[in-house]
């Protein structure tokens, strides 16, 4: 069952993006604004034991089965972002991803890392929501409907931001080794989200938001912020649930 939505130290007043600060980039700004939260999610516990295949069959079972139920969401949010850049430039990357990555090399993963986990195909394709899992896909479909393209950015971020930062802290040999911990399950995973094709996706959603963040009016900034924040909390709160705490 889903953690409660945890309370959070923000107010409603914010220091805003400053063109001066030590680190003046935008997407720096709102990584820094979702304070503790963010970093509670890059170091999360159940991440952890992903990364050293610690993480139970049950467990991992679980959390795959309702990521799973994030795709076609987030397959129609990259659709809107492809729509709501203002470059043809932009437009690219998106449409690569979506092909390349979306709907290919993860959605096999899916299948296969949940095959193996011992998932029945109700558990695939209409498995009961848990609470954080509909709200996340309430704001990727918020983002998608409003065609705002840095809140759709700052949604895309989060997740493929976080994800890279928890990722990253994998050593090596990674789980799945033979003789070691874990599982393909485990490794995979952590594979897909690491790694410089990965990098450069997230560096490319971190550029736009640093191309445009900086000319939004203050009222649009913090709208955006908000935005990355309500994003944040829901990747917290998943992570707590697939913990089961």
């Amino acid at each position: 069952m889903s953690a409660e939505p945890r309370q959070t130290p923000w107010s409603d007043s914010y220091d805003g993006w400053r063109a001066d600060a030590a680190d003046p980039a935008f997407s720096e700004w709102l990584r820094s604004g979702s304070e503790p939260e963010w970093t509670a999610v890059v170091t999360h516990p159940f991440a952890a034991s992903i990364t050293r295949g610690l993480t139970s069959e049950e467990a991992m079972r679980r959390y795959l089965v309702q990521d799973f139920q994030f795709v076609d969401s987030f397959t129609a949010l990259l659709g809107a972002a492809v729509a709501a850049a203002d470059n043809f430039e932009s437009r690219v990357p998106f449409g690569r991803f979506l092909g390349e990555t979306a709907t290919t090399e993860e959605k096999t993963y899916f299948h296969r890392a949940l095959a193996a986990l011992g998932a029945s195909e109700a558990e695939l394709t209409a498995p009961p929501l848990e609470p954080v899992t509909a709200d996340f896909r309430a704001l990727m479909d918020e983002a998608r409907r409003s065609l705002d393209y840095p809140a759709i950015l700052a949604v895309l971020c989060v997740a493929e931001w976080s994800y890279l930062g928890w990722a990253s802290l994998a050593e090596e040999p990674l789980p799945g080794g033979p003789g070691g911990p874990g599982s393909f399950v485990h490794r995979e995973w952590i594979e897909l989200h690491e790694g410089p094709a990965f990098r450069a996706w997230v560096a490319f959603l971190r550029g736009e938001l640093d191309r445009l963040g900086p000319a939004l009016p203050a009222r649009e900034q913090a709208r955006v912020l908000d935005v990355f924040r309500r994003a944040v909390r829901l990747e917290l709160r998943f992570f707590d649930m697939a913990a089961g705490s």
